[in-house]
């Protein structure tokens, strides 16, 4: 489905797709079964300009649109989704946070190495007591004159142990999620300690950790925007970040469907292609309309954002109609691949395991029903 693709984005999409079939594809299966990308096609990603896409020129990014940034994280999400986390994440909730909110020092100092790819970043919020509700996160900062020192403990940052610098989210105050606050801290700083969390489901390839700061002292210039600005920092990103999401999840849903219709039209049974049995085509048929759907849920958020006009609400329904379809239709591959589907030798399982979590991560699917819901009534149901 090509809806008025202009040439530039059409030739960022066929290059990132050749690119990622050629370095990624063939060998996402050992990544996963080594729990570990391998790292040497980091900088060969930001050569094509994965992590520069939406970061201006003037701090070593292409600049670009946000239509061709969710085209990139769609072709990332075909190819494994744990390539497109590390680029979602440093670019997008590191990097666009510290786009938004930073000083030019900060802009300066940090978006130059993450378009380049030579400094991941990760994105401090979640913690083992407080996921979705994060503005009752309990780690703190205290300031200490021209200093601020943190104390506290984060779970299941992507890029965790592989960041040169993390987003930490600490209170400042008791105010609730008035009380919050944004540090960029380098993770070389005493005190910082990054622990890979082994055994995940899915996105087995992707660096996820957990995070301990014992008293963690960084000077006050680390404070990204102002005290206090904390949670309208990570819920203004978070928005954007559910689009990668679900622009990912399209990915997932689109890669399930081309693999199963390249396995049905190749292996036979009784005697004719499984592509010729009816109830194969039904499967075949429901991610067909879902990787259309949830694309043109996308790219309307892609529009918004580029017209600067509101999509929070379109955000949360892009990013729980395309998790969910991207679990629908991994489960719909598995089942036009049979029992190969089960094994890894196929890349249907894997689909699926790494389809689960995006149903969890960026608000749970029930969050985003909440958010939705709100909006269609005025009525706030999460207190």
């Amino acid at each position: 489905m090509d809806l008025s693709l202009s040439d530039e984005q059409q030739a960022f999409r066929d290059l990132a797709r050749e690119f990622l079939d050629r370095e990624a594809v063939p060998h996402r299966t050992q990544w996963d079964r080594d729990e570990q990308v391998d790292l040497a096609i980091i900088p060969k990603m930001a050569e094509i300009g994965f992590f520069g896409l939406t970061i201006p020129e003037e701090y070593g990014g292409l600049g670009g649109d946000y239509l061709t940034y969710v085209l990139g994280m769609e072709e990332l999400g075909r190819a494994d989704s744990a390539l497109r986390g590390i680029v979602s994440v440093s670019n997008g909730l590191f990097g666009k946070s510290v786009l938004g909110f930073g000083t030019e020092e900060q802009k300066q100092e940090w978006l130059p190495q993450i378009a380049s790819g030579s400094a991941l970043g990760c994105f401090g919020l979640t913690e083992p007591d407080t996921g979705s509700d994060a503005g009752n996160l309990t780690s703190r900062a205290r300031r200490d004159g021209d200093s601020y020192v943190l104390n506290g403990q984060k779970l299941f940052i992507t890029n965790g142990t592989w960041a040169k610098v993390a987003l930490v989210f600490a209170r400042t105050s008791d105010d609730g999620p008035r009380g919050v606050s944004a540090f960029l801290v380098p993770t070389d700083t005493p005190g910082f300690e990054a622990r890979e969390v082994k055994g995940k489901l899915g996105l087995r390839g992707q660096a996820t950790a957990e995070l301990f700061l014992s008293d963690v002292r960084v000077p006050a210039s680390a404070l990204l925007g102002e005290e206090g600005q904390g949670f309208k920092i990570a819920m203004t990103t978070l928005d954007k970040g559910r689009v990668s999401v679900a622009a990912g999840c399209v990915g997932i849903v689109q890669g399930c469907l081309e693999e199963s219709v390249a396995y049905a039209t190749t292996r036979k049974q009784f005697g004719k292609p499984l592509a010729g049995f009816q109830l194969v085509q039904e499967l075949i048929s429901d991610m067909s309309v879902d990787a259309d759907a949830a694309r043109l849920l996308v790219w309307r958020c892609a529009d918004l954002i580029e017209r600067g006009l509101p999509f929070r609400t379109e955000a949360s329904k892009a990013k729980l109609f395309a998790s969910e379809a991207a679990v629908r239709a991994a489960n719909n591959a598995i089942q036009v691949y049979g029992g190969a589907g089960y094994v890894d030798e196929y890349p249907a399982e894997k689909y699926l395991r790494d389809a689960r979590v995006m149903t969890l991560y960026e608000g749970t699917s029930q969050i985003q029903k909440l958010l939705i819901g709100r909006a269609e009534t005025g009525v706030n149901a999460f207190v």
